[in-house]
């Protein structure tokens, strides 16, 4: 890798947007992929994604835009992938250049629905990335407080320290603090089990259950999550660091958490299809809901406790009452 490293960023979402502006803070150049060519020519000629965090205008100069991934992959040292979880497979499909030598950074919160793997292993697995070339950017962090320059945390993990520090040098500004941290295998699921979390905190305000109820669930869903990270990475870990409690409290409580309000939709009774259709972006709980369900009963026996993914799985899976489903949920919570 060149002493200066030229960094992309793989995705075109709010959250996409917002890891951009963080690096223009500090970079003369950002490669930047977007599926969508009509997006970039908006952005060429009005200096702002028209369908995210519509109110950032980048440089331009600073931007290398590109619909080609090939091209922006081959075009830089430090890739971060932005793309939801449940399209990562069909565009990694398009790949014609090698990622063996790529330093790859996962932004995404969410397991491969084709391989049933966190994004990491699935990096080293089929595209044989070296888990020291592998990392994981996650909160407390919205994109919209992002945009707004609010004063926001990201906690960068990589079994590399260099690594990590390399990405939170690139990622800090005066509005942003990075800390790192060598779980990343604690820190992908947690942020993968977070949005779960987020949708059954939606679920229960659209029940019309209060702060009070909401108050217990969050402190149910920290120590289930600690429970099931710890049953498939255990390690010396403080779960109420800002990486696991503090991502999910803003994911669980924040109005701009599209999980929390897809979950609210489904709890005022829509279907999930409805709600998916209504939504403007994907909520990543909703495929991370069945993916961590099978993960945990493929376990058996040594599988952990997860009253809350399990009542979240059956609503949206099995299609079960959502008030009937919570009325027996909290008589399991504490």
């Amino acid at each position: 890798m060149s002493e200066k490293p030229k960094f992309a960023v793989i995705g075109g979402g709010s959250w996409a947007t917002a890891i951009v502006k963080m690096l223009c803070e500090n970079l003369d150049e950002v490669g930047w992929y977007m599926r969508s060519a009509t997006a970039i020519d908006f952005i060429k000629k009005n200096k702002h994604n028209p369908n995210y965090l519509s109110s950032v205008e980048f440089n331009l100069k600073q931007l290398k835009l590109s619909n080609d991934i090939n091209e922006t992959i081959a075009n830089a040292d430090c890739l971060i992938f932005v793309i939801p979880s449940a399209f990562l497979h069909k565009e990694l499909e398009k790949l014609t250049v090698s990622l063996e030598n790529k330093i790859v950074f996962s932004a995404i919160k969410g397991i491969v629905p084709e391989t049933s793997l966190i994004v990491g292993d699935h990096f080293n697995t089929h595209y044989k990335v070296p888990f020291n070339n592998i990392g994981v950017i996650s909160g407390p962090c919205h994109a919209e407080e992002v945009a707004l320059e609010r004063l926001s945390y990201l906690t960068i993990a990589s079994a590399d320290d260099e690594k990590a520090k390399l990405i939170a040098d690139v990622l800090s500004s005066d509005y942003i603090k990075c800390t790192t941290s060598d779980d990343v295998l604690g820190t992908e699921y947690a942020a993968m089990l977070k949005n779960i979390y987020a949708v059954a905190a939606g679920i229960a305000h659209g029940l019309g259950y209060g702060d009070n109820f909401q108050s217990v669930l969050m402190s149910n869903a920290i120590r289930e999550m600690k429970k099931y990270v710890k049953k498939v990475h255990k390690m010396k870990r403080d779960i109420n660091d800002s990486a696991y409690l503090g991502d999910l409290l803003v994911t669980g409580y924040s109005v701009f958490s599209r999980n929390r309000l897809f979950g609210t939709m489904i709890g005022k009774g829509y279907t999930v299809k409805s709600a998916q259709l209504e939504m403007s972006m994907i909520a990543e709980g909703y495929y991370a809901t069945k993916s961590a369900y099978f993960l945990n009963q493929q376990k058996g026996k040594k599988k952990a406790k997860t009253p809350i993914i399990d009542a979240v799985y059956e609503i949206l899976y099995e299609n079960k009452d959502p008030r009937k489903t919570f009325k027996k949920l909290t008589e399991k919570l504490d």
